[in-house]
């Protein structure tokens, strides 16, 4: 992700938001959006599935990745969440989700992540993670990639009454950080990511790689304040979000395409 200022330009703080807003803080999505951990975890839960006796698509096992387990296993499944099979399932997942996901390591990074991230600290925008894995599961994500140190609050699903697409995590990540949420932006690659974000009053930035599909991701931009990030780069006829000031003040020139590595879950944005 890009968000350096151009040659010869002054160093700034913060970033501006498509309204004009500066942006302090970012939350972030993880599976999906920081990470790459879509092929890992759809053969998890295939496999998981199969111990249970039922035959699961790889299709179908995507579409359950980034729900909570109860609600995720319950429709591959079948069952209701409380059900034996699908608590039975849940754990045998979680033992096995070091073996067969946290292994990799590294490697699940999206291209691009650790100075993407290393860039908007720099910047001066507060970071942090808001997932549906449990606190515990994000917190070993991060660390086994390397990311751990460069964002600040993790808040999963065990620490919220309600998931999403409900704003409570966002918005107590937000306020973790210590930034009101009309300052802050959430960047995710789901519909329901967006309509958290939308929900909470913050920018909302969808990802068009990851667990959401590039179809969702445009039915998301239907909504008038959703900014749609593509992997080569935004591709938006909104008035463009430039770096700016901490505080407010005068907007930098326009940036070229803003990218991600070959990626763009990015906060500022091009021309």
């Amino acid at each position: 992700m890009r968000v350096a200022t151009e040659v010869g330009e002054r160093p700034v703080r913060g970033v501006r938001g498509a309204g004009g807003e500066t942006i302090r803080a970012a939350v972030f999505d993880l599976d999906g959006t920081l990470a790459n951990t879509l092929p890992a975890i759809s053969k998890l839960l295939i496999k998981v599935a199969s111990e249970q006796g039922c035959s699961v698509t790889a299709r179908q096992a995507a579409a359950a990745i980034g729900k909570p387990p109860g609600p995720a296993f319950g429709r591959l499944l079948g069952r209701p969440e409380d059900d034996g099979r699908v608590q039975a399932a849940i754990s045998r997942y979680r033992e096995l989700f070091a073996y067969e996901v946290l292994c990799l390591g590294p490697q699940l990074l999206f291209p691009g992540v650790t100075a993407g991230l290393s860039a908007l600290r720099a910047h001066g925008v507060e970071l942090a993670v808001a997932t549906s894995k449990t606190t515990r599961s994000a917190e070993a994500l991060l660390d086994v990639m390397g990311i751990r140190d460069l964002v600040g609050p993790v808040i999963g699903q065990d620490m919220v009454r309600r998931g999403k697409p409900h704003p409570e995590m966002v918005l107590r990540a937000a306020g973790r950080l210590g930034v009101a949420a009309w300052q802050s932006a959430y960047v995710g690659d789901t519909v329901g990511d967006m309509r958290m974000a939308v929900t909470a009053r913050m920018e909302p930035v969808a990802v068009t790689y990851g667990v959401g599909t590039f179809g969702e991701a445009r039915r998301g931009r239907r909504h008038p304040d959703v900014r749609l990030l593509q992997g080569r780069g935004l591709r938006d006829r909104r008035r463009p979000a430039a770096l700016g000031r901490q505080g407010g003040g005068p907007a930098a020139p326009p940036l070229r395409p803003v990218r991600w590595g070959r990626y763009a879950p990015a906060i500022a944005s091009c021309a």
